[in-house]
């Protein structure tokens, strides 16, 4: 197909997980009579981001790749004939959890799941008190708007798994995040463009948006929204989203841009492995 349809939403945290997934369901519809055909959600859609403090009790929020959440959505794609990236806390096992996104197809088929695989561990990002680095990979699925791979929020800081989904064939890759100011900011405006066109596929990066304070008071992060939809010349494609409210991002990607870029830029051609001696060094 030339032209896809793509959504993806930026939401404030309402304070219980009900109201969450009933938010999240309402993007998913508004994004469908806009005639969306895949949409994404941000890191830990049904949740507060609970990585800025280190409590066991947000491991309730941990369930199974194919449990409640994702049957919901699921029979909601189905219904809407739209794909869908659902970030969630997975529970894989007792005691064992991911932070992963889940990927299912515009008929309702679970198609697969990426398991984030590089954790921060810094302040208020106490990621491995939560989960385990990933041990998937990076899978790319071939769904009904094409073949999709998934990265996740500290990730994209990472270039090699950026090239491997691409690689493995990828011509659009979803990227949930949860960041807010300080370091990050200007790294959230060249990452995703320079990984589009180092690797010629379009970037979706969804963000939270606004303060948790109804869930952690002072220590709230307040998360800076921004989302953002990049094209294979890393160009962004429509308006970034705000920066201080949730809104819903609709765009058309012309994917006759990955084969051009390709075309244009022989990155894949002229890259040397054979050369690259450090980088698979544990």
């Amino acid at each position: 197909m030339t032209i896809v349809r793509a959504a993806i939403s930026q939401t404030t945290w309402t304070g219980d997980k009900a109201s969450m997934l009933d938010k999240h369901e309402g993007f998913a519809r508004d994004a469908a009579a806009q005639g969306a055909q895949v949409m994404c959600f941000q890191e830990l859609f049904y949740g507060p981001y609970f990585g800025i403090t280190q409590d066991k009790k947000y491991y309730r929020y941990a369930e199974p790749a194919d449990g409640a959440v994702v049957q919901r959505f699921a029979s909601l794609a189905k219904e809407l004939g739209m794909v869908m990236v659902l970030p969630i806390y997975e529970e894989a096992d007792t005691g064992i959890y991911y932070n992963t996104a889940v990927l299912v197809d515009a008929d309702g088929t679970i198609l697969g799941k990426y398991r984030k695989n590089h954790l921060p561990h810094v302040e208020k990002f106490w990621e491995k008190f939560y989960f385990r680095p990933g041990n998937l990979g990076y899978p790319v699925f071939e769904s009904a708007v094409g073949k999709v791979g998934m990265y996740i929020c500290y990730d994209r800081h990472f270039p090699e798994g950026w090239r491997e989904l691409g690689l493995n064939g990828a011509h659009m890759v979803f990227n949930p995040n949860a960041t807010k100011p300080g370091l990050s900011n200007r790294l959230w405006e060249i990452e995703q463009p320079a990984a589009a066109v180092a690797n010629g596929y379009f970037v979706l990066a969804p963000n939270r948006v606004g303060l948790e304070d109804n869930e952690y008071g002072e220590e709230a992060v307040n998360f800076y929204g921004m989302s953002q939809i990049v094209d294979p010349r890393g160009n962004y494609v429509g308006e970034l989203g705000s920066g201080e409210k949730e809104e819903l991002l609709v765009r058309d990607l012309d994917m006759n841009m990955v084969q051009e870029m390709r075309d244009d830029w022989q990155f894949y051609r002229d890259r040397r492995p054979d050369s690259y001696t450090a980088i698979p060094r544990p």
